[in-house]
């Protein structure tokens, strides 16, 4: 099992849904190496996808209204919450990106996700 850091932006996300699904959400995030192999076989409604450029490595993760996006540390040990967006902030930002919604493929090459996560990675971690 990875341990899950949050940084300040995530951590902000995530505490702006209601407290029961809040539990939910981190209850249901439980990360295991062997969850992450695999993954491009999977298919886009699988929990888990990936998201990747310049070979920067991103995962995806679907909780019921909620898309966290995380990516592993080099210690292998643990993995950093870069953003967690609510499905209908998702939806609208796919629609203003003009990219297929549940295509992880063509939201890798959308500038405005990477500046999202960009601001993530810079965020204090906590």
């Amino acid at each position: 099992m990875f341990q899950v850091i949050f940084n300040e932006i995530s951590a902000a996300e995530i505490s702006q849904l209601p407290t029961l699904e809040q539990l939910e959400v981190l209850n249901e995030f439980q990360v295991k190496p062997e969850d992450l192999e695999g993954i491009e076989e999977n298919g886009a409604e699988a929990r888990f996808g990936q998201i990747e450029r310049d070979g920067k490595l991103l995962y995806r993760y679907r909780a019921s209204d909620v898309r966290i996006y995380f990516e592993v540390c080099q210690d292998h040990h643990s993995v950093i919450v870069h953003r967690v967006l609510n499905k209908n902030t998702f939806q609208d930002f796919l629609y203003r990106a003009n990219l297929p919604v549940g295509d992880d493929a063509s939201l890798a090459k959308s500038k405005q996700f990477w500046a999202l996560i960009e601001e993530g990675e810079r965020a204090r971690r906590i």
